[in-house]
């Protein structure tokens, strides 16, 4: 599956940004989808992820995010997205779309080292 991650760019503190993910492919509803991030200087992390179609209510974050940040699918559209709200400085980095063939969106999270297939990154920088 090809991945291309789009609608970075800037924005200031306590305002929102939406990211999409596209996938090519016939099988994106087999796919547990999700969203890593890598600021500079530091490692890539995990952000969120969602499970396959069928548990798409199944849904993960990192502590960082929670309550601020939303991912769901839409499996028509072969489309994952990330509504980021209440955006503070720190989040500033490069976001990255993911999928795996396997697990759980938990899964994701938890093993970061085991992603399937990444997509290109797209620039997310909150300003002060």
């Amino acid at each position: 599956v090809q991945l291309q991650a789009s609608g970075g760019g800037l924005v200031q503190a306590g305002g929102s940004l939406r990211l999409s993910c596209a996938a090519s492919g016939r099988t994106f509803s087999t796919y547990v989808m999700g969203w890593f991030r890598q600021a500079p200087g530091k490692e890539r992390e995990f952000v969120a992820a969602v499970s396959r179609s069928r548990d798409s209510r199944d849904t993960y974050y990192a502590d960082s995010v929670k309550g601020r940040f939303t991912i769901s699918r839409d499996n028509a559209k072969n489309t994952v997205y990330l509504q980021m709200n209440s955006l503070k400085p720190e989040d500033t980095a490069v976001y990255y779309c993911a999928a795996n063939n396997f697990g759980t969106s938990q899964a994701m999270g938890v093993m970061p080292n085991r992603v399937d297939y990444w997509g290109k990154g797209t620039l997310v920088t909150v300003s002060s």
